[in-house]
């Protein structure tokens, strides 16, 4: 069983989301865990030669384009190979953390995890279960100005990923030993991860 775990949390010490990425992954059980730090491994921002290599075909990409879409063609990878994502999702002004729009834009590939038919758009990365550890001061998951899970949910789903599991800590400038413990006892429901 392979867990790609991914935090992009800017704090690296006190970090909710941290912590409930921890607590998952310890439930998950006994697994080959790959860990994405976004933080302490910041992730480039495409670039106008990104964006010209991934829609070239594979052989007739030039040097500097295959050089621009190696860190993309790593991180597919990783999400390919992991049969669980867990990603730590802080709400940063209503919205998710630049850090996890970077990754977001490095693996939404056309032709590589979704592409386009007469029927659709299809996602290409399938079997895959999610979970997202999300937390805000006071915006509830779900509220009509959270744009964090509708957003992660919607284009995860639009890759594949249909089995998403929403953990929220979404209330901890108000009640923030009573968040963490519902989130607390939302992840001791989870089910162990089972091998391929």
């Amino acid at each position: 069983m392979s867990i790609l775990r991914i935090d992009s949390s800017s704090n690296t010490e006190d970090s909710v989301t941290r912590a409930l990425t921890d607590r998952i992954v310890a439930q998950l059980g006994d697994s080959d865990v790959t860990v994405r730090d976004l933080a302490l491994e910041p992730l480039p921002q495409i670039s106008h030669t990104w964006a010209i290599a991934r829609a070239t075909p594979e052989a007739d990409r030039a040097p500097d384009h295959v050089e621009a879409l190696k860190e993309s063609d790593k991180l597919v990878a990783e999400l390919m190979a992991a049969d669980t994502i867990v990603i730590g999702a802080p709400m940063y002004n209503f919205s998710v953390p630049a850090s996890l729009k970077a990754w977001i834009d490095l693996v939404a590939r056309v032709g590589v995890t979704f592409r386009y038919t007469e029927a659709g758009p299809e996602g290409l990365v399938k079997g895959k279960r999610v979970i997202l550890a999300m937390a805000s001061g006071g915006v509830p998951a779900g509220a009509p100005v959270d744009f964090n899970t509708p957003y992660l949910k919607t284009v995860l789903g639009f890759m594949g990923m249909e089995d998403v599991t929403v953990i929220s800590a979404d209330a901890l400038a108000t009640d923030p030993e009573g968040t963490v413990a519902k989130s607390h006892k939302a992840i001791d429901a989870l089910k162990p991860a089972k091998a391929a």
